[in-house]
């Protein structure tokens, strides 16, 4: 159930990166129910994002807390 979780917060993600404050709303959601290795895993897949929408490097301040 754990990794459903996963690939459904990184739709999620995909389809809300085109507006930076929606992403970040919904990275702050995944953080509180996702898994410690899970957000790791994230982690990475937020950096490809990154490179493909360069606004989102705002965000990156919710993941180093």
């Amino acid at each position: 159930m754990a990794r459903a979780m996963f690939e459904y917060t990184k739709t999620v993600l995909s389809k809300v990166s085109f507006d930076s404050t929606l992403f970040c709303k919904e990275l702050q959601k995944a953080l509180q129910r996702l898994l410690p290795y899970e957000i790791e895993e994230l982690k990475i897949y937020i950096k490809s994002l990154i490179l493909q929408n360069p606004e989102l490097d705002r965000c990156l301040i919710l993941l180093k807390a």
